[in-house]
């Protein structure tokens, strides 16, 4: 479906994308995530075609999108960051005018408008002004916008930023759905929104490609450690001797001293040591009580951190070798 090969662009002496490379196949919802600045709104707006690379190859539903644009242009909707709408337009009329710069016409154009207006929720304010209309439902109409024309490729840029919790969830629900008749590739640097949302992954860093996976094979290879967090009442502190008595225990940490008389202790382990039926098994003879016993899990966020921070250690040590030669 979507084919990046080797994209580098420059701007001035600046690379805001170093010469990347992924696919993005038929019905995935694809996450780029990143900080402020790393090429994620650069990449998308050379495959939207809205910018060229300097080097490589864009290639959108098997067209070129540098040599036919025209052709690969008809494959894409594009919604934006910042929400960028004709505010004077009702909705309706916006929805309109889009479906006419997509050169739709007749009853195919009447039908597909409609079937626009009504996937997105926007029946009931479409006579509205879209300048009296909410956050969240600016929104709406800017993906209406974007699915106009029935598209196969969805882009989406930052499509949750500045809506309320019940808004994103919202339009979390919209994007998901999107996937039985699009592909969908987003930009976010909101950690929950592509665990949620993404099949895969695509991590950027300072325009390079850190990771590509899904979120929860990048969670497990990111994972060093076993953590199990453990709820105990011990009144003769036996937890104190406890690594002495299993010996697979590396850590023990207290994070919370309870006032019904119970602590809660992080309990760490090599990835390789499941701790939780040795605890099962040792804790009562020790005359510990448990009161809970979970496995810690690790999250997007804890990946993103550490492949962000390997990277700039990369980086770090690449200019050091450079300054040395």
């Amino acid at each position: 479906m979507i084919e990046v090969k080797n994209v580098t662009k420059k701007y001035a002496n600046i690379t805001a994308v170093d010469n990347i490379s992924f696919n993005v196949s038929d019905g995935e919802i694809v996450g780029f995530l990143g900080q402020n600045g790393a090429g994620k709104t650069t990449t998308m707006n050379m495959i939207t075609g809205f910018i060229e690379p300097n080097e490589g190859q864009i290639i959108v539903n098997g067209y070129d999108i540098s040599k036919k644009p025209k052709k690969a242009k008809k494959h894409i909707g594009y919604m934006p960051e910042g929400v960028p709408l004709y505010t004077e337009l009702t909705v309706k009329e916006f929805v309109t005018y889009m479906a006419e710069l997509k050169l739709l016409k007749g009853k195919e154009k009447k039908e597909n408008i409609k079937d626009v207006i009504t996937k997105t929720g926007l029946s009931e304010v479409e006579n509205k002004l879209i300048k009296n209309l909410s956050r969240g439902y600016k929104q709406r109409v800017s993906l209406a916008g974007a699915l106009v024309g029935n598209p196969d490729v969805i882009i989406l840029d930052e499509p949750t930023v500045g809506l309320d919790p019940k808004q994103i969830t919202e339009i979390r629900s919209l994007i998901k759905n999107l996937r039985k008749k699009h592909t969908v590739i987003l930009s976010s640097h909101i950690l929950s929104e592509v665990s949620q949302i993404c099949d895969r992954v695509i991590i950027i860093n300072h325009g390079k490609i850190v990771a590509i996976d899904t979120p929860e094979n990048l969670e497990n290879k990111t994972k060093e450690k076993n953590t199990i967090i453990l709820t105990v009442e011990d009144p003769n502190k036996n937890m104190d001797n406890l690594k002495t008595v299993i010996p697979k225990i590396e850590d023990i940490k207290l994070l919370k001293d309870n006032q019904d008389n119970t602590k809660q202790y992080a309990v760490t382990s090599s990835n390789e040591v499941d701790l939780r039926k040795i605890l099962f098994e040792v804790l009562p003879k020790q005359e510990i009580t448990i009161f809970e016993l979970k496995k810690a899990e690790s999250t997007l966020e804890d990946a993103f951190i550490k492949l962000i921070d390997s990277n700039k250690e990369y980086d770090k040590n690449e200019e050091n070798k450079g300054g040395k030669n």
